[in-house]
């Protein structure tokens, strides 16, 4: 099994938890996972009204990540002018984003994440340099009046 498809079937996975599934059967039949999440989440919109959310996201992997898994619910995402690239807005029921919108963006995003940083210093082994350890850590210099406590180039702010 490729890298790859063993972390669709985990993402999928970590969707089937969050289906609740009601007998054995759908517990196996982790495919109609979708279906039941869908489910749940018309009949909380019949009992409870939705309510607009603001979501902050990290990163634009992790906001492409709640935007996908918004669609697949049937969610709108969307952002007003004036906001950052990283937020979004949509509709829906308090209660569906406690007990299963973002419990599961979090596990998903927690995945997928590890799996970039993963493939990202498998990368940079194999092309620019084997040591993919952390920058060391020294302790701060130390004694008054001292130059080595001034800084020797100012922070450089990358991409």
């Amino acid at each position: 099994m490729q890298e790859e498809d063993r972390l669709v079937e985990k993402l999928r996975k970590i969707e089937s938890l969050f289906a609740r599934p009601s007998t054995d059967g759908e517990r196996v039949a982790a495919g109609n996972a979708l279906e039941r999440i869908r489910a749940r989440l018309r009949q909380l919109e019949a009992s409870e009204p939705p309510v607009e959310y603001r979501f902050s996201l990290a990163d634009a992997w992790s906001q492409s990540l709640f935007i996908a898994l918004l669609r697949r619910y049937g969610l709108k995402p969307y952002r007003y002018p004036g906001q950052r690239r990283t937020t979004v807005m949509t509709r829906v029921t308090r209660s569906f984003v406690n007990d299963t919108l973002w419990p599961e963006f979090e596990q998903l995003n927690e995945t997928l994440r590890a799996h970039l940083a993963e493939v990202t210093q498998r990368i940079i082994a194999q092309a620019i340099c084997p040591d993919v350890t952390e920058a060391e850590v020294r302790p701060a210099p130390t004694g008054r009046g001292s130059k080595a406590s001034e800084p020797i180039q100012t922070e450089f702010e990358g991409i």
